[in-house]
C-alpha cells in the first residue's frame, strides 16, 4: 500500500486569513475547525420576583366578620338575621322622638321639626325661667355625643339630631355603648339671671370685713339672729337692722323625714307601755327611744334604764347602750301622764341633740294627746305628728260619705275609699278639697 499524501502541506499557512473564512468570531486557537460543532447548553430560565402576597395568595382562615362559607348554611342564615336585627334595631333607634329634658322632667317632643327656640317658647309656661331667650343656652346629649347649639333660631331639633345620628363618633360610640338605645336628650340651661345681689351690695360675716370691702351696702347677721345693713356714704356709715332682706331667699323651718312613717303599732305599743305607770293613786312619767335599725331597716324601740317621779325622768344613758354604727336614735318619746301634752322647761334643757321629740299626755283619756317637736341644734320648731308617725285612721266605703252633706263640701272625687278625716290620737285633721 503506497503511503499517503498530505495535499495540504504546500499551502502556505500564513496566508490564510481565518477570520474570514469563519466569521469574525473564529477562535484562533489550535482547535480543530473542522471538528463537529457541540449541541448548545439548554437555556438556564432566570427566577421571576414572588408576586405580591395578596395576589398570589388566600389566607388560611377567613374572617370572623365576612360572610360563612357556601357549605355552612346554617351560620350564612345566622349572619343574615343577626344584620337584618342590628338594621331594625339602628331603624327603631333613629325614629325614637327627641326628649326634651330639663331638671328632673322629660317629655317627648311631637313636633322635632321644631326650632329650639319654638320649643323654648312652648315650655316657658311650665318654666318661668325660660321666658328670656337670651339668657338660655341649648344643648342636645345623644349616646356619647354631646352638641351645643349656636343657632336656636335657625336650627331645627330634627336636623341637630340627624346630623348626630349619621356622625362617625356617635356610631362608633353606639358599638361600645351598653345601652343600644339611647335617649337624644334636648336640654336647655338658663345661663344668666337677673336676680341675687347688685354688684354694689355685699354679704359679709363680720363689721371689719364689710369695711374693707368696695360695697357701698354690705349685709352682715348678727348674733342676735338680725341680718343689719351696712351704707357707705360721704357723710359717714350708717348700720340698721333689715326688717325684709329681699336679696335673700325665703327659707321656711321644718322636717323633712328621709325614713318611712313609725308604724301605728309601735306607737300604740309605746301608748300601752306608759299607761301601766298610771295607778289610782299613783302616776308617774316614763321614757322611750325609738331607733331606725339600718341593717333590718326597720324602726325599733330601746327603754332605757330610768328612775321615775310624777314629773320627771332620770335616765341612764352609758355610751354603749346599744351599736350607733347600727342603730340611728331617731326620736325621744316620753309621757306626762295625767298632764297636758306639753314640753316643760325641764325638757326643753334636756332635749339638746338634733332629733325629733315627742310627748304624750292626757293618757287617762281613751284617746291621748300627742304633741311632736324637732330640735335643730338646740332650737326647736313644733312639728304636725302626722309627719312620723302613722294615722290611725282605717279605709271605710265610699257610701258613707255620699250620705253627708255640709255646707261646703269637699270634692269627692271617682273610685277613692280613704278619707281625709282621721284622728291621730285625739286630734283631728281634716284637709277641704283632698280627693278622698
Amino acid at each position: 500500500m503506497s503511503e499517503q499524501q498530505n495535499h495540504f502541506e504546500n499551502i502556505p499557512t500564513g496566508d490564510l486569513d481565518i477570520a474570514s473564512i469563519f466569521g469574525a468570531d473564529a477562535q484562533t486557537s489550535d482547535t480543530d475547525p473542522f471538528a463537529a460543532t457541540p449541541a448548545p447548553a439548554p437555556e438556564v430560565e432566570q427566577p421571576q420576583p414572588p408576586a405580591p402576597a395578596a395576589e398570589s395568595e388566600q389566607p388560611a382562615t377567613q374572617p370572623t366578620a365576612e360572610a360563612p362559607a357556601a357549605d355552612d348554611p346554617l351560620g350564612a342564615a345566622f349572619a343574615q338575621k343577626q344584620a337584618e336585627a342590628d338594621k331594625a334595631a339602628a331603624q327603631s333607634l333613629f325614629e325614637k322622638p327627641p326628649v326634651f329634658a330639663y331638671g328632673s322632667a322629660k317629655d317627648p317632643i311631637a313636633d322635632p321639626a321644631m326650632t329650639f327656640e319654638e320649643l323654648r317658647i312652648a315650655k316657658s309656661a311650665d318654666f318661668p325661667e325660660l321666658g328670656e331667650g337670651k339668657r338660655v343656652s341649648w344643648s342636645v346629649e345623644y349616646g356619647k355625643v354631646t352638641k351645643t347649639i349656636t343657632d336656636p333660631k335657625g336650627k331645627t331639633i330634627k336636623s341637630v339630631k340627624e346630623e348626630i345620628e349619621r356622625s362617625k363618633e356617635f356610631l362608633d360610640g353606639l358599638k361600645r355603648a351598653k345601652d343600644k338605645n339611647p335617649d337624644c336628650l334636648v336640654k336647655p340651661r338658663v345661663t344668666a339671671q337677673s336676680k341675687g345681689i347688685a354688684d354694689y351690695k355685699g354679704v359679709f360675716s363680720s363689721v371689719e370685713e364689710a369695711r374693707e370691702s368696695n360695697k357701698t351696702i354690705c349685709l352682715i347677721p348678727a348674733t342676735d339672729g338680725k341680718v343689719y345693713e351696712m351704707r357707705k356714704t360721704d357723710m359717714g356709715e350708717f348700720i340698721a337692722p333689715k326688717d325684709k332682706v329681699v336679696d335673700f331667699q325665703e327659707v321656711r323651718a321644718g322636717f323633712t323625714p328621709a325614713l318611712p312613717l313609725v308604724p301605728q303599732s309601735l306607737l300604740q305599743q309605746i301608748i300601752s307601755f306608759f299607761r301601766c305607770f298610771m295607778e289610782e293613786n299613783h302616776e308617774f312619767e316614763a321614757l322611750a327611744h325609738i331607733l331606725w335599725d339600718r341593717e333590718q331597716e326597720t324602726f325599733t324601740v330601746y327603754i332605757p334604764p330610768q328612775q321615775v317621779s310624777k314629773a320627771r325622768v332620770e335616765a341612764d344613758l352609758p355610751r354603749n347602750r346599744f351599736s350607733e354604727e347600727r342603730y340611728l336614735h331617731y326620736a325621744d318619746i316620753h309621757s306626762h301622764n295625767s298632764m297636758a301634752a306639753k314640753f316643760s322647761p325641764i325638757d326643753d334643757g334636756d332635749e339638746r341633740a338634733t332629733r325629733i321629740y315627742a310627748v304624750v299626755g292626757r293618757l287617762d283619756k281613751f284617746y291621748p294627746d300627742l304633741t311632736v317637736r324637732m330640735s335643730c341644734g338646740g332650737t326647736f320648731q313644733e312639728l304636725d305628728p302626722g309627719l312620723i308617725f302613722e294615722g290611725v285612721g282605717e279605709e271605710f266605703p265610699r257610701e258613707w260619705r255620699e250620705h253627708v252633706t255640709t255646707p261646703q263640701s269637699p270634692r269627692v272625687s271617682a273610685g277613692a275609699h280613704r278619707s281625709g278625716l282621721y284622728y291621730a290620737l285625739g286630734k283631728e285633721f281634716f284637709t277641704p278639697g283632698e280627693d278622698l
